[in-house]
């Protein structure tokens, strides 16, 4: 049990992410307002994004960037790229996703006159 406190504290990043994860899990879940249920998908998405932050992070490691071609490559000595554009790639799309959720949060409260799931539904029946 001591081993595992202490990983957790020598890394304290996957703590945060686990911490940020649930956190917009549970307002996800609990709440019946659809812009609070946005802002809980938002922190979800946030938190994947630093974790993988976090474990593109490389002590030691350089931009793959190639300067001479005469000798061998070692890769050890460079940061992977891939995680960075992955990273990039979540902001677009969870950006793009958090924009059209409003635009429908709005239409739905333009429509039903209530951002309240329970409303919506009684007043769908």
């Amino acid at each position: 049990m001591a081993e595992v406190l202490s990983s957790i504290f020598y890394r304290p990043n996957f703590l945060t992410f686990v911490i940020i994860f649930l956190w917009g899990f549970y307002i996800m879940v609990t709440r019946f307002n659809l812009v609070k249920k946005l802002v809980g998908m938002y922190l979800v998405q946030t938190s994947v994004i630093f974790f993988l932050v976090s474990t593109s992070a490389k002590n030691g490691g350089t931009v793959p960037v190639l300067l001479s071609t005469t000798e061998p490559v070692q890769a050890i000595q460079y940061t992977n790229p891939l995680p960075h554009v992955l990273t990039l790639t979540a902001i677009v799309v969870g950006v793009a996703t958090l924009g059209v959720s409003l635009a429908l949060a709005a239409a739905i409260y333009r429509t039903y006159g209530s951002l309240d799931e329970e409303e919506i539904l009684k007043k769908l029946e």
